[in-house]
C-alpha cells in the first residue's frame, strides 16, 4: 500500500505506477534527501514536536541508509513513486512507527523543492570549478602567445592583425562573465524552502532558520506558496549552462575552421581527434563538433524548463516533476564538455607562422594606413576614401599594400612619407594599439594580471 493511500479503495493500475514514478531519475538526489531529513528530524526533536530519542533513532538509521546506498546495498523500488517515498519507506521498514513520524510538519512538494536546490547548489560548484580551470588554462595560453600576431576577423573576413594572445583572452572573459552568473545564481538558489509544507505552511512550531543553518542555507524562503512553486533556479542554472555552452560552441567553431587546410592555424592533438572509416587522410575536430553539437541539447533543456512552468497556478502541480530531467540533462552535459574542452585546448598545436601570414594577407593594415593619414591633418572621412582606392589598386595589381613603392603612395596622397613603411607594420600596427583592452602585449599582460586577480577572488 502507498504511504499516501489510506483514501484510496483500490490499488493503481501498474501502467499509471510506471508513469508517475520519478524513481529512474530522481534516485540521484538520494544523498540530499537524506541529508535533508536528518536535519528535518533533528529540528522535530529538539522542538519537541516528536520524542527527542525518536528523533535519534530516526537520524541514526538515516545514516545508516545513506551508507547502505553508497555501498550499492539498496535498489530503490518504482512503487515507492520517488527518492523521498523510497527512503522513507526503507526507514519506516527499519524502525517501525518511530519512521512514521519523520514526515510530521512537511510535505513532498517542500521536501523535492529542498533537495532539488541542494542537488543543484552542488553541481554549481562543481561547474565553476571547471571553469575556473579552463580560465587557468586559457591564460597560460594567452602569456605563451603575447606575440603570435593573427588576423582578427569582422563577417568572416580579414579585418585587423591582433594576437593570439588577445584573442584568447576574448574567451576569458566570456567564461568570466559565466562564472559570475553562476555565482549569482547560487544565490538565489541558496534559500531554503521546508517548512512550506504542502502549500500553506504547518501548524506545528517548526524552526526553519535552525534547519538552514544545518543545511548551510543562508536563509529561507518568505512565502510558501511560491516556496512550493518556484523553479526560477533551476530555470536561471539552464540559462547560465546555456549561455556556457553557447561560448564553448563559438570557440569551438572557431577551432573547426582553424584546424581546417584552409585556415591551418591549429592542429588539433590525436589524442582529441578522429579519422574517417573510408578515408585515411583524415584528421577530424570530433571533440569540438560535439561540444557544438551538444550545445543544442542544453538549449532544449531550458526550452523545456520555461514550458513546463509558463501556466501553472500556484502551487505544486505534477508537472514540475519534468523539471529533474531536464535540469539534470543540463548539468551532465556542461559537465561532459568542459574538461574535454579544457585538455583539448591545452594539447592542440599552435601554427603561428600561418596565423601570421594569414595576417599579411586581406590589406589587415588599410584602417592603420587611414590613421596614419589622420595623423598627417587629413579628415578620417577622406582618409578611408584614399585608401580605399589603395586597396582596390593593390587588389587590381596583386600586390599588398606595404609591397607599394613610394611613388604608388604619392599617387594617392602626397602625405605619404618613408615612415609608412613602418607605422603600417603588423607589428606596428598591434603594438600601437596599446590602450586598455587593446591588441598590444602591455595591454594585453594587463588582462592577463587582472584575469588571475579574479580566479584568485574566487
Amino acid at each position: 500500500m502507498k504511504l499516501w493511500g489510506g483514501r484510496f479503495e483500490k490499488n493503481t493500475d501498474k501502467a499509471v505506477d510506471d508513469f508517475n514514478s520519478s524513481i529512474r531519475f530522481d534516485s540521484r538526489m538520494y544523498r540530499q534527501d537524506i541529508l535533508g531529513s536528518i536535519a528535518h528530524a533533528g529540528m522535530l526533536g529538539k522542538c519537541n514536536i516528536i520524542p527527542g530519542d525518536d528523533a535519534l533513532l530516526i537520524q541514526k538509521t538515516l545514516k545508516e541508509i545513506l551508507a547502505d546506498i553508497e555501498k550499492g546495498l539498496i535498489e530503490f523500488e518504482t512503487d515507492a513513486e520517488d527518492i523521498h517515498m523510497n527512503v522513507e519507506k526503507i526507514l519506516i521498514s527499519r524502525i517501525g512507527v518511530a519512521g512514521k513520524k519523520l514526515h510530521t510538519g512537511r510535505s513532498r512538494n517542500d521536501q523535492v523543492a529542498l533537495d532539488i536546490r541542494m542537488y543543484l547548489k552542488d553541481e554549481i560548484i562543481v561547474i565553476k570549478d571547471m571553469l575556473t580551470e579552463l580560465e587557468n588554462k586559457l591564460l597560460y595560453l594567452a602569456e605563451s602567445n603575447l606575440d603570435t600576431i593573427m588576423p582578427g576577423y569582422t563577417h568572416l573576413q580579414r579585418a585587423q592583425p591582433i594576437t593570439l594572445a588577445h584573442h584568447i583572452m576574448a574567451y576569458f572573459q566570456m567564461f568570466k562573465r559565466d562564472i559570475q552568473r553562476l555565482c549569482d545564481c547560487y544565490e538565489r538558489t541558496d534559500v531554503m524552502p521546508l517548512g512550506s509544507g504542502a502549500l500553506a505552511g504547518t501548524t506545528y512550531t517548526l524552526d526553519r532558520n535552525a534547519v538552514a543553518r544545518e543545511l548551510g542555507f543562508a536563509s529561507i524562503t518568505e512565502n510558501s506558496l511560491d516556496g512550493v512553486s518556484d523553479r526560477d533556479f533551476a530555470i536561471e542554472l539552464a540559462s547560465c549552462l546555456s549561455i556556457v555552452m553557447m561560448h564553448l560552441s563559438r570557440f569551438s567553431e572557431e577551432l573547426i575552421l582553424w584546424s581546417s587546410h584552409e585556415f591551418g592555424f591549429v592542429e588539433m592533438d590525436d589524442a582529441y581527434s578522429t579519422g574517417s572509416s573510408i578515408m585515411p587522410q583524415k584528421k577530424n575536430p570530433d571533440v569540438a563538433e560535439l561540444v557544438r553539437g551538444k550545445t543544442g541539447r542544453v538549449y532544449g533543456g531550458l526550452v523545456t524548463l520555461l514550458a513546463v512552468m509558463k501556466s501553472l497556478p500556484l502551487a505544486y502541480n505534477k508537472d514540475m516533476q519534468e523539471d529533474k530531467e531536464a535540469i539534470f540533462d543540463c548539468v551532465d552535459t556542461v559537465k561532459m564538455c568542459l574538461p574535454v574542452f579544457t585538455k583539448m585546448v591545452s594539447s592542440m598545436k599552435i601554427r603561428s607562422q600561418n596565423m601570421y601570414k594569414a595576417a599579411q594577407g586581406g590589406f589587415t593594415n588599410a584602417t592603420d594606413i587611414a590613421d596614419y593619414l589622420v595623423k598627417k591633418g587629413i579628415p578620417f572621412r577622406s582618409a578611408h576614401e584614399i585608401i580605399g582606392k589603395m586597396v582596390l589598386y593593390c587588389i587590381q595589381k596583386e600586390k599588398s599594400i606595404d609591397r607599394l613603392a613610394m611613388e604608388e603612395f604619392k599617387s594617392f596622397s602626397q602625405a605619404i612619407q618613408e615612415d609608412v613603411y613602418t607605422e603600417i607594420s603588423l607589428e606596428k600596427c598591434v603594438s600601437g594599439r596599446n590602450l586598455p583592452g587593446g591588441p598590444a602585449r602591455e595591454s594585453v599582460l594587463a588582462s592577463i594580471s587582472s584575469g588571475r586577480k579574479f580566479l584568485t577572488s574566487l
